[in-house]
């Protein structure tokens, strides 16, 4: 035992590719295999028998009893010792160890060598628990230690002494069967209070999914590309365009959507799109400004192997673009601006936030922080802690669930342009390593994440979520005209955010939390767009001529947040509906003698099918989550509402093929009522899904009552995006998003009693800009102003 806890542990700190070759299943004797992460240790149990998991009881045991116990001076103040089944809060992300734990574990529980050499994994999180788990967590065993809210049983412990074990959720691919399953275990932990303790993985469920693919890896990615390159009819239909050198051939495989039968997911296909670079020897140069069309190419992902290709049409390669780079001017042939001097964000006391673990507070606010390989940045139990009224609930969990972008170009390929960048790739996956001074300006802190690799290795991105202050000028202000007296307030925010790459695209994902009670979420869109070639002479309608013989399609981009709202209910309560306001102008009669009146009109969205609402900014609509049971000091229902920022719907026919995966783009705003397992708009696996409105379209046909429901919105925003020359060669930044605002959930202003700034007016002085021929000041009051 202690010698394959030792290669274990080698192994993990190696990368743990090799957890896997060490697992042994023997018929007699229990294996337990120890995976050593700093005072914890991980045992796998390789199997899901329960009677030969049952052999492994006295090495447990025996394990248990070398942990040391708990301090006897530990002085429990009229209460028992908290032992908790686990270290880390019930919504922490999987940890690299629980990782490697569960991985190991699902490969031990493979029947035959064969399905474990064919076994891949897609995705291993944290199987987030019940809502009652979370608040019996944060009431005795973590921050904000919320004991005071939760219900007590008559004549039951005051204290619990534990919580259920955690679980791991694994999407695992099957590469010799062309088989999805999901796989469920627990990661039990053993005496984790005292030091020496250890973990075991334990498979609870397994469930082959029919008839679906999992989004592709980054694996597959590189080895389509390779199969490609290496394919004798498209060297030689490259050799037609003029290339001989490979190298310069960059091969981007995209998920082929679901058109007709042959798209069906018995088959796990992708089809590529061909771009050429200009220059070997230039690493940093632009190659997505020589696309190649003409060329039709589907690969069959699981056996790596071209099944279709056709040169179909000999369409010249655009000619290389001198304004086609976009690094510094040294290396791009231009000169960048000499004026632009150095700014520095400088905190000499520090920062205003504080963080413990996961678990973040600042200026009222306090929330936790997950993240997940689909969805990025998760933000978890969001609340505001306000006074006499202590710490009040927003939130269970905001996120990005989706991304559709569909391209509305009807030539070939780019009809076939509708990536799904969460549910076929995942914007966590793609997620970048944030540079300080860079991504990020100010005190900072960053966090890391783990995901598995396609062969079942833990990867880390370090700094893939940056959270930090910024300032964001004015809070408020108010001048006396009649005395000149101000006042004035400096606004500041706590920004949460990480940035992803998918192809030739960069997303920023934003989470903005501010002094007034305000979340805006925001997403900052960049990079470089996906361009078609042109033939001599040709003009295409559907997108945007960026250089000769170079074209930018016209397309549009949609996010869907998910936000399980949770407006001042406490723990087990569910009572928050939701209210579409519209603003009207009153008809003309002896109400509005003046015909200047109007008004906002509520009206309650009681089930689900009427809560299928879009936008409508000529009557400023939004919409609002109350709280049925809580009322504010004019005895009105608390509430935060939803603002629209700018937004879209689809640009499509109701016919369009996209539209079959994404029916739920027909719709800005959908709400339904909570239940598990409802988490993707688009199902589960929207990757060559054939059926038609899988996911939230198919839900909400339930109409479940949101009156005093526990309620979810599913706000979708996007942008349509007609290209500009100066989109190119980089994209400047696409700003979008939308606001959570208090409506009547303060008495008054939380912002009222943010303090002064210090210093200002000298400050204001050191830095004020003089010239030699300045304009006299004029000195008024604001009386003679307005005189």
């Amino acid at each position: 035992m202690a010698t394959t806890s030792k290669k274990v542990a080698k192994s993990f700190t190696d990368g743990c590719p090799s957890i896997s070759l060490l697992l042994r299943r023997e018929a007699t004797a229990a294996t337990a295999i120890v995976v050593d992460d700093g005072p914890q240790k991980w045992t796998v149990i390789p199997s899901v028998d329960d009677n030969k998991q049952k052999k492994t009881s006295s090495a447990i045991a025996s394990l248990a009893s070398n942990t040391e116990p708990l301090p006897s001076n530990t002085s429990t103040k009229g209460i028992q010792i908290m032992l908790r089944a686990q270290t880390c809060h019930p919504l922490d992300p999987l940890s690299a160890a629980e990782i490697s734990v569960a991985v190991a574990t699902v490969r031990a529980a493979g029947e035959t060598p064969e399905v474990r050499d064919g076994i891949r994994f897609i995705e291993v999180v944290l199987l987030e628990p019940d809502k009652s788990v979370v608040a019996l967590a944060d009431a005795y065993f973590f921050p904000p230690f919320q004991s005071s809210l939760m219900p007590r049983t008559k004549g039951g412990s005051l204290v619990p002494t534990k919580l259920p074990p955690r679980r791991a959720r694994l999407i695992v691919y099957n590469k010799k069967t062309n088989e999805t399953s999901i796989w469920i275990v627990e990661l039990t932990e053993v005496h984790a209070a005292a030091r020496g303790g250890h973990h075991r993985g334990k498979v609870i469920s397994s469930n082959v999914v029919p008839d679906v693919q999992p989004p592709i890896d980054a694996q597959e990615y590189a080895e389509c590309e390779a199969v490609v390159k290496n394919y004798p009819p498209f060297r030689e239909a490259m050799k037609r365009r003029g290339i001989d050198d490979m190298d310069l051939v960059m091969v981007d495989p995209w998920c082929v959507g679901y058109h007709s039968e042959v798209d069906a997911p018995s088959r796990r296909l992708a089809k590529p799109l061909v771009f050429c670079r200009s220059e070997s020897d230039c690493p940093m140069e632009n190659g997505y400004a020589r696309p190649v069309e003409g060329i039709h190419v589907l690969v069959d992902v699981q056996n790596m192997e071209i099944i279709e290709f056709e040169d179909r049409k000999l369409v010249p390669l655009p000619p290389v673009d001198p304004l086609r780079n976009y690094t510094a001017g040294e290396t791009r042939g231009g000169i960048d601006r000499s004026d632009v001097k150095p700014l520095h964000i400088i905190q000499p006391e520090g920062p205003s936030f504080r963080i413990s673990g996961n678990y973040v507070e600042w200026q009222k606010w306090n929330f936790r922080i997950g993240f997940t390989p689909r969805e990025g940045l998760v933000i978890h139990s969001v609340a505001y802690l306000d006074g006499s009224r202590g710490r009040r609930p927003i939130a269970h969990r905001l996120s990005f669930v989706e991304m559709v972008v569909p391209y509305g170009d009807p030539n070939d390929p780019h009809y076939r342009k509708n990536a799904f960048d969460a549910g076929e790739d995942g914007l966590g996956k793609n997620a970048h390593s944030l540079k300080r001074g860079c991504d990020c300006l100010g005190y900072i802190k960053y966090f890391d994440s783990h995901f598995t690799n396609f062969t079942g290795g833990v990867e880390t991105t370090e700094n893939c979520v940056c959270l930090h202050e910024e300032d964001h000028g004015m809070l408020w202000k108010h001048q006396d005209w009649r005395t000149g007296f101000a006042e004035v307030r400096c606004s500041r925010r706590l920004t949460v955010s990480f940035v992803c790459t998918v192809a030739n695209y960069e997303y920023a994902f934003y989470w903005h939390f501010y002094q007034d009670g305000k979340i805006e979420a925001e997403v900052k869109l960049t990079g470089i767009l996906s361009l078609g070639a042109l033939q001599p002479g040709e003009y295409r309608k559907y997108g945007t001529t960026i250089a000769p013989g170079l074209y930018a399609p016209v397309h549009q981009h949609f996010f869907v947040a998910r936000m399980n709202m949770a407006v001042d209910c406490k723990p087990g309560e569910a009572h928050n509906q939701v209210v579409e306001v519209n603003v009207k102008v009153e008809e003309p009669g002896k109400e509005n003698v003046h015909n200047n009146a109007f008004y906002a009109e509520e009206t309650l969205l009681r089930s689900e099918l009427q809560a299928m609402r879009d936008c409508d900014p000529f009557s400023a609509r939004h919409w609002i989550v109350r709280n049925t049971r809580t009322v504010n000091r004019t005895g009105q229902l608390t509430g935060y509402k939803l603002v629209p920022g700018p937004n879209c719907l689809p640009l499509a026919g109701p016919e369009a093929k996209f539209l079959r995966r994404a029916a739920f783009l027909k719709h800005n705003l959908w709400v339904t009522q909570y239940a598990p397992g409802e988490d993707f708009p688009g199902g589960e696996f929207p990757n060559q899904n054939p059926r038609a409105g899988e996911g939230l379209a198919s839900w909400v046909e339930q109409d479940r009552p949101l009156e005093e429901s526990d309620t979810v919105l599913w706000y979708i925003f996007g942008i349509t995006h007609v290209p500009r020359l100066e989109d190119w060669p980089v994209m400047p930044v696409e700003h979008i998003g939308f606001m959570l605002q208090p409506h009547g959930f303060f008495n008054c202003s939380p912002a009222v009693d943010v303090p002064p700034p210090s210093g200002c007016d000298s400050e204001s002085r050191d830095s004020e800009v003089t010239e030699s021929s300045s304009v006299a000041k004029h000195t008024t009051t604001g009386l003679m102003a307005k005189l």
